[in-house]
């Protein structure tokens, strides 16, 4: 019965199962088709550049007085910002009365006090008299003086520089917003910005970014911009609600489509093509994203090919889960 029977041979099986090695960090497979599964991209340095958006408030805007008056007026959408910037005017208009009026009133008067005393003419009281008329006129012009700067900084909390707000043109509208403030490095004075309004909604609008506050919200870490744009068609009015948005750069730096990073516990990682048909994985740093990319700073160089197409199967095959 054994010389009848037939040798069986069994078909050999070929391996097709990758080969993991370094504790994960390392994935090859036997074939190169399967790696065509894991599409890659080629890194290198670029520019890269986000659009920040805020909600804005038309906070003010400059309108020519109609009765002739020496300064244009300010509109406030804050009430409290408005008697602050009137009292602060009052308080120009008194301190340059104090010294150009009375003060050098006074000196002539001290002036004449001392010249006729010399000559017997005036006695020890008139002299007294005198000078405590001279230290009331600059006791006033301290006084004064603290009043301005206390109104000149509620104005400063609100985003708004006195002097600019009285040399400003009629037909100018201030916009203000709150930005982050790990943005505020990013702003530039100078720099054009886009504005919409919900009362324009298919309209946009180009400002100025005219200043960046001096102070940073203690509560929410927020910094208040100042924007400045042409209203000689009178459309935007104080109060009114829209969104800033301006680009900002990051400078030149590698960065990664997002869907080829992943983290675990913590670290970051990416999975980079090493040879024809292996990954490699690495640990990288990486900042901040803009738009679909997130910026690595170290763990890659250019030229690097990542996979961006079937990293959570490398994940499973590194990390084994």
């Amino acid at each position: 019965m054994s010389c009848d029977k037939k040798e069986e041979k069994s078909a050999k099986v070929e391996n097709i199962e990758p080969k993991i090695t370094e504790n994960g960090a390392k994935i090859e497979f036997p074939k190169v088709e399967s790696v065509k599964f894991f599409q890659t991209e080629t890194i290198g340095s670029s520019a890269l550049t986000a659009d920040i958006t805020a909600p804005a408030t038309v906070s003010a805007t400059i309108v020519k007085s109609n009765e002739g008056a020496s300064q244009n007026i300010v509109l406030f959408q804050n009430p409290d910002l408005a008697g602050s910037y009137t009292q602060l005017i009052q308080h120009l208009i008194t301190i340059n009365q104090i010294q150009n009026v009375n003060i050098k009133q006074r000196k002539i008067e001290l002036s004449r006090v001392q010249d006729l005393q010399q000559h017997g003419a005036a006695t020890g009281k008139d002299l007294l008299d005198a000078q405590t008329a001279m230290s009331m006129e600059q006791t006033n012009l301290s006084n004064e003086r603290a009043a301005l700067i206390e109104h000149e900084t509620k104005l400063k909390e609100g985003g708004f520089q006195a002097d600019i707000l009285r040399k400003a043109k009629a037909g100018t509208a201030y916009i203000t917003c709150d930005i982050p403030e790990n943005d505020v490095s990013k702003i530039k004075n100078g720099s054009q910005c886009t504005v919409q309004f919900t009362a324009f909604p298919n309209d946009k609008f180009t400002g100025k970014i005219d200043n960046v506050a001096d102070m940073v919200d203690a509560t929410t870490r927020m910094v208040k911009l100042r924007v400045s744009m042409n209203n000689t068609d009178g459309k935007l009015k104080a109060g009114m609600f829209g969104t800033v948005g301006f680009g900002v750069s990051e400078g030149k730096n590698i960065s990664v489509n997002k869907d080829a990073l992943i983290t675990i516990q913590g670290k970051s990682y990416v999975f980079v093509k090493n040879g024809e048909n292996g990954f490699e994985r690495k640990e990288v740093t990486t900042g901040d994203q803009i738009g679909d990319r997130i910026i690595v700073f170290s763990g890659l160089n250019n030229g690097d090919s990542v996979a961006v197409k079937g990293v959570m199967q490398l994940k499973g095959l590194s990390f084994g889960y």
